[in-house]
């Protein structure tokens, strides 16, 4: 059965599970079905695919591939001794090689070019020529070339203006326009651009995802850098996107590479071999352009097996499940929902004729720290009002959110909820007012005062509380760094460790010639000893102490600070190196997590009743996690403020309802397979930001559907009508029923799933074997 890509998607109006396809004379259907569902895979795979013969295309380097519809178009490269200029087609659906069809003048032999689509042609421009053989005519090119797929047609672009020459350079189409950055002789800027440009550099590749040009790594001469940038093609601005902010623990970048490939999916970015360090490391590493965050991927364990698979196609066994080794100088291309990989120079400077997909996993993302910063945002369902600094200034928040990420926070709310008890029991009544101060039937809002916090630093600190995450200052701008500094202090005091580090984090990474005075001053007079170390350590640096000494802001410089300052110049203390582990506190997953276990259980303030039992919950999270909650708690709450839960008119199981809540609450979509079932129409029902939780309940159902939870999943599918799961379960019941009725649970099951089961093993029971079982008796 073939689980790598799904059917056309289930209808959202369905308010039972879906029904499920399967092929009874797949040998391991007990294990995998496909569900009618989606076209989501949930599996990050390799498979290697039919190489390129010899006899259609040499194996090759520094090559050219692009994609058009289902097939992958190989230009140029060298094989070792010549460059070439042949075109090589492979089809994506049939595994098959060919030489594309061409008319007309093609390029001269060359590599180290470019190759974009554009429409239905592809143009080539660029790269290094000549005879790398007999090292004679070896020249960089600025020739542009069209190659239109329809006819084959080769046609030379004559180019008006000033187009530099290059080779190893980077190119991309966006919005009808060919971009080209850096590469060899690529150091003329021809188009304004601003904000932190990177270097010039070379064999890097580029790719473009939201809107933006990414450029990762490269050689910049002899320097080689894991530097990210984005370009924006609207204003022309570059950034240098910052890793110091991720938090230690975090997955760190990929070290610093030249010769490899990236190409965007969905909102991700997917980096592939290199030379790195004189290594040629085959690990890919994924890009979250929305977190700004590193990963490895890990690829499903199937991808690392040795045995022939049997291909669609005329049951030929020619591929073989593998994952690539290392090389630099190959290419890659997006078509559908997988990555294609050519070539390459491997170990011992082999040329590769190989040809490898990866499968992406397309699941939704997880919109959980999304979800509670819009409840941020938007201030609804506020339970608490903060009362800060000398000025009284009010900010608001939820109760479930702030005690559940924050110990200090959590005791004070805890004081101030006994205050207003006791005022209450003592005057009788008190003002009941909304997150807008008007009247309402609800409890007042709970006055928490903090003398110790203005307003402005203890949003930032909120907004981390809700989101794991805080802006990351405008580079050089001292108020957005100052800021920072008063979040640190805070975090400080409230003993928020994960705070703590993403601040000094963010201010080291901050510092520059222009604000590092100010910073040092204002690190010593809030007595931030770490700030303070890291901004006179930058001002003595060599490069930098005579152009901080020479700047107006030394001048006004507080005394004791010049002395410090000159003392560090003239000797420096010794570095003191501490292999104590840094806690870097919990993260808002273990917080939530620790919350719905327990530890928020006295800040519950809504009862979900699961057919008549009653569970306390969080009226915010629910909230801000389900639209359906969302509009009950705004426009119609239930008086007695108890909800009964179902999902349209199927009542869930008390352990599936239990794994909805861990979805909701952290984002956690383990759970055991006949869960699933119930929980397929949830995201619908509820109105969960994506369908991302369904998406795993279709994984869940494929790949762990066996001879020890079939029963299970026979109750669940007969409790929610799921009648082609029933049908399927009876039939892995029938042909493994030896196993099947040494199970305890059998004997528990209902007289109706009994006599269900006697039926399927009746009409599947031939009257031969009736004739054998007779003579057995």
């Amino acid at each position: 059965c073939n689980s790598s890509s799904g059917p056309p998607a289930m209808s959202c109006k369905s308010k039972v599970a879906p029904s499920v396809d399967f092929d009874h004379s797949c040998s391991d259907s007990v294990e995998y079905l496909t569900l009618n569902f989606g076209p989501f895979e949930t599996v990050h795979r390799w498979r290697r695919l039919p190489p390129c013969d010899e006899f259609v295309g040499a194996r090759r380097s520094k090559h050219t591939v692009v994609a058009y519809r289902d097939a992958i178009y190989v230009f140029g490269g060298d094989n070792g001794k010549n460059m070439l200029n042949d075109l090589l087609r492979f089809d994506v659906k049939d595994c098959s090689w060919c030489r594309a069809f061409t008319t007309g003048t093609p390029p001269a032999p060359r590599y180290h070019h470019s190759a974009v689509v554009y429409g239905s042609s592809m143009f080539v421009f660029g790269g290094y020529t000549g005879d790398i053989y007999s090292n004679s005519n070896l020249k960089n090119k600025n020739d542009l070339f069209e190659y239109k797929f329809a006819t084959g047609q080769w046609t030379e672009w004559k180019v008006e203006g000033r187009l530099v020459a290059r080779s190893a350079h980077g190119a991309t189409v966006y919005n009808d326009k060919l971009w080209i950055f850096a590469g060899y002789d690529g150091n003329a800027r021809q188009i304004e651009q601003s904000g932190e440009i990177p270097p010039s550099c070379c064999n890097f590749p580029v790719a473009v995802c939201q809107d933006k040009m990414f450029v990762f790594s490269g050689q910049s001469g002899a320097k080689i850098t894991n530097n990210l940038f984005q370009f924006e093609f609207k204003g022309h601005i570059w950034t240098r996107i910052p890793t110091e902010h991720l938090l230690r623990g975090s997955p760190p970048p990929p070290q610093r590479r030249y010769g490899h490939t990236m190409v965007a999916f969905d909102r991700h970015l997917y980096v592939f071999g290199g030379a790195a360090d004189n290594t040629l490391p085959n690990e890919l590493h994924c890009y979250d352009v929305d977190s700004q965050t590193w990963e490895v991927i890990q690829p499903s364990t199937d991808s690392e097996l040795s045995f022939p698979v049997v291909w669609r196609k005329k049951g030929l066994p020619f591929g073989l499940w593998c994952m690539p080794s290392g090389r630099l100088f190959h290419a890659a291309a997006v078509i559908h929902d997988a990555m294609y990989i050519f070539g390459g120079t491997v170990d011992n400077n082999v040329r590769s004729g190989e040809m490898y997909r990866f499968q992406f996993s397309c699941y939704p993302k997880c919109t959980l720290h999304e979800d509670y910063g819009k409840l941020w945002e938007n201030r609804q369902f506020c339970d608490v009002e903060f009362i800060l600094g000398e000025r009284e200034e009010k900010v608001l928040g939820h109760i479930a959110i702030v005690t559940a990420r924050c110990k200090w926070l959590r005791k004070k709310i805890l004081q101030a909820r006994d205050r207003q008890k006791q005022e209450s029991e003592e005057s009788g009544s008190g003002s009941q007012k909304d997150s807008s101060g008007r009247s309402s039937r609800g409890p007042p809002l709970l006055e928490v005062s903090i003398r110790e916090a203005d307003a402005q630093p203890f949003e930032v600190l909120m907004q981390f509380l809700y989101t794991d995450k805080i802006q990351y200052p405008r580079r050089g701008h001292v108020q957005d760094v100052l800021l920072i500094m008063d979040v640190y202090k805070l975090a400080l005091s409230f003993k928020l460790s994960r705070l703590e580090q993403l601040c000094v984090q963010y201010i080291e990474a901050s510092v520059d010639l222009q604000n590092v005075l100010s910073v040092c001053e204002n690190a010593n007079k809030l007595q931030l000893d770490q700030l303070k170390e890291h901004c006179l350590n930058f001002v003595v640096k060599e490069s930098h102490f005579n152009q901080v000494i020479m700047t107006k802001e030394f001048e006004h410089l507080s005394t004791p600070l010049i002395v410090e300052i000159v003392r560090r110049k003239q000797q420096p203390p010794p570095r003191v190196y501490s292999d104590q582990p840094v806690d870097i506190g919990t993260s808002l997953v273990q917080d939530m997590k620790a919350c719905l276990e327990g530890a928020g259980h006295e800040f519950c303030d809504i009862i979900l009743l699961l057919d008549g039992h009653p569970r306390p919950a969080h009226k915010a999270i629910l909230a801000a996690r389900s639209s359906y909650f969302e509009a009950m708690f705004r426009s119609f709450m239930p008086e007695d403020g108890q909800v009964n839960i179902s999902i349209g008119e199927m009542v869930p199981s008390t352990q599936a309802f239990e794994s909805m809540l861990r979805y909701i609450y952290y984002g956690d979509v383990n759970m055991p397979p006949e869960d699933s079932l119930y929980l397929f129409a949830a995201p619908y029902y509820y109105g969960f930001s994506n369908n991302r939780l369904q998406a795993y309940c279709k994984q869940n159902l494929e790949m762990n559907v066996t001879v020890e939870n079939v029963l299970q999943i026979l109750e669940a599918a007969d409790k929610t009508q799921a009648l082609d799961m029933k049908k399927h379960c009876l039939h892995i019941i029938v042909h493994q029923f030896t196993k099947v009725s040494k199970l305890p649970n059998l004997r528990s099951l209902s007289q109706p799933l009994l006599l269900d089961i006697i039926d399927s093993l009746a009409s599947h029971i031939s009257d031969k074997q009736c004739t054998e079982m007779s003579s057995d008796i």
